[in-house]
């Protein structure tokens, strides 16, 4: 399901809170919408109303979940990426996201062993 769903900037953001406080009630989310994201309560409403409609999350009850996990949505949003801006070459993305940055030895020897568990 995760692969058809494609996430607005707007939409990440108020995930991104739900993700943060899950489960959490209606009314605190939308309090924590107006304070993070400067939304009314119609608006934060409104999104519940459509991520719901599109299965992303549940309301039941005054309390919302994520029925996407943050983890599902991450590796759709890096897959897009990689497959749109770099013609799903995963070597052309590292070169681009690394441009002239350095890495420390801990975060390439994660990388090393990412890569062999992926290879196999």
């Amino acid at each position: 399901m995760i692969e058809l769903i494609k996430f607005h900037e707007a939409e990440w953001k108020f995930l991104s809170i739900i993700w943060d406080m899950e489960p959490v009630n209606s009314t605190e989310l939308m309090k924590k919408s107006n304070e993070v994201l400067g939304w009314k309560k119609s608006t934060t409403y409104t999104m519940i109303k459509k991520l719901s409609e599109r299965g992303i999350i549940k309301s039941e009850n005054a309390i919302v979940r994520a029925i996407i996990k943050k983890e599902d949505a991450q590796r759709y949003e890096s897959e897009a990426v990689v497959k749109k801006a770099f013609d799903n070459s995963f070597p052309a993305f590292v070169t681009a996201f690394l441009g002239n940055k350095k890495i420390s030895r801990e975060e390439a020897d994660e990388l090393k062993k990412l890569i062999e568990e992926a290879s196999d």
